[in-house]
């Protein structure tokens, strides 16, 4: 129904306040018009969200259901178009809810005598819910927490600088001090670093130890969280794409000046000087990764999008076991490797290319899976 159209009167025998107070009479009812029409956007974009992920649905699998793109989902849900009069009754029947339900801002659904879909399967469970303040204080906990394990991540990256800088000096006879003295004070700082990077994920990371459910699982959240998780993500989003660039650069122009002085074939030392430099921006830029970009995926984690979908959350749990043997084994090797050379000015390199290696272990096993799937 179009909504009645409203004009002014003839004002010809009207004073001009009466005139004017007409026109605030005609906006505010038009104003009143568009919010109310916001509302409902609002409203039936949160209804979607809330209804599909009580499902474990992915938006794929809702788009399928209803014969649309993923984008329209996609769209509906973030409140940037509404779907058809069809749509929504084919809604209302595949979440075994009123329509009522889905376009008024109630708590509790009435369902309109249909069965949803997933309370047909057997292996159905109800979806842990997540409250508002269980997602504030999530929120808050990894704001708190994720900078200080940026910092213990950092400590780990550059802990063989000092040793890699005055194994550097000392080849250089810069330092006159032993080769023994010196190999001992670099090992000191490097174990130092490395064990107060232990503390701090020892005795932060537990402390979000009861949200890992969030991460592996997934769940249904209280009326009002994905609101208030798209405008946080929204309002973040500068901050992140700032720290994303930023570390991007670093990490790669953080090998032009090692790349550099190899070429120019300068002095020993200073090519240690570079690689410590390298080593101080990739360690930088994981730190900004982690204790800004952690913090933005935070609102990813709580509306499971992107990499945090159900799907992906599976997909995780099948190799989550396979990394921690991995990087286990490659601690081990580490060690192994820089006890026995002596060289912890070189066998850093080992980061690096397991690093590569996972990667690609990664991609191969993520084909694999979709492949059998």
């Amino acid at each position: 129904m179009q909504p009645e159209k409203i004009v002014l009167s003839d004002c010809s025998n009207k004073t001009t306040d009466k005139v004017f107070e007409e026109a605030d009479i005609i906006l505010s009812i038009n104003e009143a018009d568009v919010k109310f029409r916001k509302g409902i956007k609002m409203i039936l974009a949160d209804k979607i969200i809330n209804e599909r992920k009580k499902n474990g649905w992915s938006q794929e699998e809702l788009a399928d259901m209803l014969d649309v793109s993923r984008q329209s989902v996609s769209k509906w849900e973030s409140a940037q178009s509404v779907p058809d009069l069809q749509k929504i009754l084919k809604m209302a029947e595949v979440f075994g809810v009123s329509t009522d339900y889905l376009l008024k801002d109630e708590m509790e659904p009435e369902t309109n005598g249909i069965t949803p879909y997933y309370e047909k399967s057997d292996s159905y469970s109800p979806l842990r819910k997540v409250t508002m303040e269980e997602a504030s204080e999530y929120i808050s906990l990894r704001k708190e927490i994720l900078p200080k394990v940026g910092l213990g991540v950092f400590l780990c990256i550059t802990c063989p600088v000092v040793l890699i800088l005055l194994a550097g000096l000392q080849s250089a006879n810069i330092l006159g001090i032993g080769e023994n003295v010196t190999v001992a004070i670099g090992l000191l700082v490097l174990f130092a670093q490395i064990g107060t990077a232990v503390w701090i994920f020892i005795s932060k990371g537990g402390m979000l130890g009861k949200y890992d459910f969030l991460e592996n699982e997934a769940f249904d959240t209280e009326y009002g969280v994905d609101g208030m998780a798209r405008e946080r993500m929204a309002s973040s989003e500068p901050y992140n794409r700032r720290a994303l660039t930023t570390g991007v650069l670093l990490c790669v122009l953080g090998c032009v000046p090692l790349v550099i002085a190899s070429v120019l074939g300068a002095p020993s030392v200073v090519i240690v000087g570079m690689v410590d430099l390298l080593l101080l921006a990739v360690g930088c830029a994981v730190y900004m990764f982690i204790s800004i970009c952690g913090v933005h995926s935070s609102y990813k984690i709580l509306l499971q999008t992107d990499d945090y979908t159900y799907e992906n959350k599976k997909k995780n749990k099948k190799f989550e076991p396979l990394s921690r043997i991995y990087w286990l084994a490659i601690v081990v090797i580490f060690l192994a490797v820089s006890f026995i050379t002596g060289r912890w000015d070189l066998t850093w390199i080992i980061w690096a290319v397991s690093g590569v290696l996972f990667a690609l272990i990664r991609v191969i096993g993520e084909s694999l899976i979709n492949t059998k799937d």
